[in-house]
C-alpha cells in the first residue's frame, strides 16, 4: 500500500454536552458575565472539544470551527465586513458590535439570517456593501496556536472558501461585481494563509460547500482563478478543499483544482460522487477526504457496509492518502449519546451522536489499515444493534403502511377552489380590512419554563399544571383583546418546541435527554427522533384551543406544525424514503385538524417554516421534493369544510423560485417571515402574482428592539403596492416565544396602530 489512511474530523458541536456554550453567552448578554469571563469560559469549552477528539484517537483534528455565534459571521468580521448601520471604525470587531450584527440593537436591525444549505442550521448573511475589507484578526492562526500550546495538538485550521463566502453573501451584484470583490478579499485570504505557513501549519481545510450546488462553467473558472492565485502566492501550504451535503456538480473540474486534497461526501450525494470516482479516477498524489460516516443524522453507521465502501474508495485512489471522516461537520448532531439510558434498548443502542461517530471513524480507519478482525467487537456490536432496531414492532405497523400506500396514489384537494372558499369565509368571519393576528406563540417566561419543569419532574400534579396554563391563556387572550388584535391565538404555553410537542404525542417518535443541536446563535433545539411508523392515537391541541375560544367572541386559531416541518426538523429514520415518512405524519395531523374543526375551531394554522429548508441542493431535484411536500400538506388540510380557514407560516423564504408550489399548498392565508429581507421578497411580487391571502411579517422578532409604527407602515407601503389589500394580513414575522413580555406587548400595540392608520387612510380614500 503506497498511501496512508488516517482518521479525521471536519468540525465538532460547539454547544458542550450540557449546552454550556449557550448558557455562557446568554449570561454575558444578560450582564451576568464580564467579557473577560466570557472569553475564559468559552476557551474552556473549546479546549474540551479538542481534547475529546484527541482522546478518542482522531488523528486529523480541525481547529477554528468553534465560534461565539456563527462561523459565517466570524469570516465576515475577520475581514471587517461590518454593515454601515453599526458603529465601527476598523480594527478587531468588538464583541458588542459582533453580537449586534447577529441580534440587532436599539439603533440598528440585525443582519439577515438564513439556512445553511439544506440543514437545520441558520447563518448570518454577510453584507458586503461599500466598506473596504481588511484583515482584522487571523482567527485560524489564533485557533491553531491555542490548540498547539494548550494541548499539543497539531490542528488543521478551517476557513470558509472565498467562492462559497461570496455565494453566501449579499449586498453586491454578482454579475458585475464578482471580480471586484475577489480582488478585495483574495489578498486577505492569501495573507491569512501566509501567516499560517509562517507559523508552521502544514494543512488547512478550506470549506467550499457551494461547489455541490448547480455550478456553471463561469463558476468553475472563478474557483480555478482563486486557487491558482493561492497556489502561486502561498506555495508552502497544503489545502484540503472540502465539500459536503451533496455530490460535487463538476467532479472533473473540482478534483483538478490546484490543491493538495479534496474532501467528498459519500453519504449525501454519495452515489454520484462514487460513480464519478469510478468513471474519472482521482488525481495522482492528492489526498482524498472520504466522508463515509453521516454527519447529519443520529443513527449508527453500518460499519460492515461502510468498510466495503471504504475499501472500494481506497482501491480507486491507489496513489492517494485517504482521510476517513464524517460527511460534514458534526455541528449538526448532538454531542454524546451516553446520557440516553432512559430510551427503549433497541433504539438506544442504535444511536450515534458526535462522540460515537468519532469512534466509528476511528474503527473504520483501523479496519482499513489492519483489517476488520482488529475491530471485530465494535463491528459485531454495531451489526446486532442495527438488526434489533429493524425488528422493533414500532417500525412494523401494518395499518400505517397500508394507509400511506393508499394516499400515495390518490389526488388530494379541498372541496372547493379558493375563490369560493374566500366568499364563504368572508361571510362567516366579518373581519376588518387588513386583519391583524400573530403567528402563534407568546413569551415563554422563566415562570412558564419553571412550571413545566416542575410538572415534568412530578413536583406539580397534572391538575395544577393545567390550571397554570389556563391562567396564562386567559391573561393573553385578554391582552390580545385589549391591544385590538383581530384573530387571536392561545399562546402555546404548554409547548416547549413546535415539533417536539407533537412528536411527544404521536406514536413512532422518541425523545432524547441530551440530544441538543444548534439551530441559530444560542438557540438550541432537541429534535424528535422519528424511529418508527407515525400514527395518531389522541387529540393533541384541542383542550387548550377550545378553552381559549371559550374566553372570547373573536376567532382563535388552532395551531399545528405541518408534516414537512416536523419531518425536516426531526432526526428521521433512514430505512424509509422521506416521502413515505411525510405521508405518515400528514395522515396523523389530518385527524388532529378534523378534531379541531369538530370542536368548533374553524381557523387552523398549519405551519411549514421548514418547507424550503428541505429543498435539494441541485435544482433538477427540486420538483420531486416539492411535489410530495405539497401533497403532504394537502393531505393534512383537505378534508375540512369550505368555511374553515387554513393558515400557514413560512420562515426565511425566498418566495419567487417556489411560488407555484407555495400557491399549490392552497392555504387560505400564508404568513411569510420577511422583515430582515423585506425588500427582496416584495420585489418578487412585482414579478409574480400571488392571489391567495397573505401576511408579510412587519417586524423582526429575533431582535429585542421594539419597532416603531413608522417602520411597520413603511413596510406596508411597499407591500401593498404589489399585493391585493383585500387579501392582506398584518402580523409579526414569526412566533414570539423567545421575546420578553414588555417588548412583545409594545411591539404588538405598534403593529395594531399601523393597521388602524391604514384602515383610517382607506376609509378617507373611499369617501373621496
Amino acid at each position: 500500500m503506497s498511501h496512508t489512511v488516517k482518521s479525521g474530523n471536519l468540525g465538532y458541536p460547539r454547544i458542550g454536552g450540557q449546552r454550556e456554550w449557550k448558557k455562557t453567552i446568554e449570561a454575558y448578554w444578560a450582564g451576568k458575565l464580564e467579557e473577560k469571563e466570557l472569553h475564559e469560559q468559552l476557551a474552556q469549552i473549546r479546549l474540551n472539544n479538542l481534547q475529546q477528539q484527541q482522546d478518542q484517537g482522531v488523528e486529523v483534528i480541525p481547529v477554528g470551527d468553534f465560534t461565539y455565534y456563527d462561523h459565517v459571521l466570524d469570516m465576515a468580521v475577520m475581514f471587517g465586513l461590518v454593515p454601515e448601520r453599526f458603529t465601527y471604525s476598523g480594527g478587531e470587531v468588538p464583541m458588542e458590535t459582533y453580537y449586534a450584527i447577529a441580534r440587532g440593537n436599539k439603533e440598528a436591525t440585525a443582519s439577515e439570517m438564513t439556512k445553511w444549505f439544506n440543514t437545520n442550521y441558520h447563518y448570518i448573511v454577510p453584507e458586503l456593501g461599500a466598506r473596504q475589507p481588511q484583515l482584522t484578526v487571523n482567527r485560524p492562526l489564533a485557533a491553531y496556536r491555542e490548540a498547539k500550546e494548550k494541548l499539543g495538538i497539531e490542528g488543521r485550521p478551517v476557513l470558509i472558501g472565498l467562492y462559497s463566502f461570496l455565494k453566501l453573501s449579499k449586498g453586491f451584484n454578482e454579475a458585475t461585481e464578482w471580480d471586484h470583490w475577489v480582488s478585495l478579499l483574495l489578498p486577505l485570504y492569501v495573507q491569512v494563509l501566509k501567516e499560517l505557513t509562517a507559523e508552521g501549519v502544514a494543512w488547512v481545510q478550506i470549506d467550499e460547500p457551494s461547489l455541490v450546488t448547480s455550478v456553471t462553467s463561469e463558476d468553475v473558472a472563478r474557483v480555478k482563478a482563486i486557487y491558482d492565485t493561492i497556489q502561486r502566492d502561498v506555495p508552502g501550504i497544503s489545502i484540503l478543499l472540502q465539500t459536503y451535503f451533496e455530490a460535487v456538480d463538476r467532479y472533473e473540474d473540482v478534483v483538478s483544482l490546484p490543491v493538495a486534497g479534496i474532501g467528498l461526501d459519500f453519504i449525501h450525494g454519495g452515489e454520484a460522487n462514487l460513480a464519478s470516482l469510478r468513471k474519472f479516477g482521482f488525481p495522482q498524489g492528492k489526498s482524498l477526504g472520504a466522508g463515509v460516516v453521516d454527519g447529519r443524522n443520529i443513527w449508527r453507521t453500518d460499519l460492515y457496509r461502510q468498510a466495503e465502501l471504504l475499501q472500494e474508495i481506497i482501491s480507486l485512489v491507489p496513489d492517494a492518502d485517504v482521510i476517513v471522516q464524517p460527511s460534514c461537520s458534526l455541528l449538526h448532531v448532538p454531542v454524546s449519546a451516553k446520557q440516553e439510558q432512559a430510551l427503549e434498548p433497541a433504539l438506544r443502542e442504535a444511536l450515534s451522536f458526535a462522540e460515537e461517530k468519532l469512534d466509528e471513524i476511528v474503527a473504520l480507519s483501523r479496519a482499513a489499515i489492519q483489517g476488520i478482525e482488529s475491530v471485530k467487537s465494535a463491528f459485531e456490536n454495531n451489526r446486532i444493534a442495527l438488526e434489533n432496531l429493524a425488528k422493533d414492532p414500532a417500525r412494523n405497523r401494518a395499518s400505517v403502511s397500508a394507509a400511506v400506500q393508499k394516499i400515495s396514489t390518490e389526488p388530494v384537494t379541498r372541496n372547493s377552489e379558493f375563490a369560493i372558499r374566500r366568499k364563504k369565509q368572508k361571510e362567516k368571519w366579518h373581519l376588518p380590512f387588513l386583519p391583524t393576528t400573530t403567528i402563534g406563540s407568546f413569551p415563554q417566561t422563566a415562570e412558564v419554563r419553571s412550571a413545566r419543569q416542575k410538572w415534568r419532574k412530578g413536583e406539580w400534579s397534572q391538575e395544577k399544571y393545567d390550571s397554570f396554563i389556563k391562567e396564562h391563556i386567559q391573561k393573553w387572550i385578554s391582552l390580545q383583546e385589549e391591544i385590538g388584535i383581530d384573530v387571536l391565538v392561545h399562546g402555546e404555553f404548554e409547548r416547549t418546541d413546535m415539533v417536539e410537542f407533537f412528536g411527544e404525542k404521536l406514536p413512532g417518535f422518541a425523545f432524547t435527554k441530551g440530544g441538543w443541536v444548534q439551530s441559530y446563535g444560542t438557540r438550541c433545539v432537541k429534535p424528535p427522533v422519528i424511529y418508527g411508523d407515525v400514527d395518531f392515537d389522541q387529540a393533541m391541541t384541542v383542550k387548550e384551543t377550545e378553552y381559549a375560544q371559550s374566553l372570547t367572541d373573536k376567532p382563535v386559531k388552532g395551531m399545528l406544525t405541518g408534516p414537512i416541518t416536523i419531518l425536516n426538523w426531526s432526526f428521521v429514520r433512514s430505512d424509509l424514503p422521506r416521502e413515505q415518512v411525510a405521508y405518515q405524519i400528514a395522515l396523523a395531523l389530518r385527524k388532529e385538524v378534523e378534531a379541531l374543526e369538530q370542536a368548533g375551531i374553524e381557523m387552523i394554522q398549519v405551519d411549514e417554516p421548514a418547507l424550503r429548508e428541505g429543498l435539494p441542493l441541485k435544482r433538477e431535484d427540486w420538483n420531486k421534493y416539492l411535489d410530495w411536500s405539497v401533497k403532504a400538506f394537502r393531505v393534512t388540510t383537505s378534508t375540512i369544510r369550505d368555511t374553515t380557514q387554513i393558515h400557514t407560516h413560512m420562515c426565511y423564504c425566498e418566495f419567487h423560485d417556489i411560488i407555484d408550489s407555495i400557491r399549490a399548498l392552497d392555504a387560505d392565508v400564508i404568513s411569510i417571515e420577511t422583515s430582515r429581507s423585506h425588500g427582496e421578497l416584495v420585489h418578487s411580487f412585482e414579478e409574480h402574482t400571488y392571489d391567495l391571502g397573505i401576511g408579510l411579517g412587519v417586524y423582526d422578532i429575533h431582535s429585542p428592539r421594539v419597532p416603531s409604527v413608522e417602520e411597520m407602515t413603511s413596510m406596508l407601503d411597499r407591500a401593498l403596492q404589489v399585493l391585493d389589500p383585500e387579501l392582506f394580513w398584518i402580523n409579526p414575522d414569526c412566533g414570539l416565544k423567545t421575546r420578553g413580555v414588555e417588548e412583545t406587548v409594545q411591539s404588538l400595540r405598534n403593529m395594531v396602530l399601523a393597521a388602524q392608520q391604514y384602515r383610517a387612510k382607506e376609509s378617507v380614500t373611499s369617501t373621496i
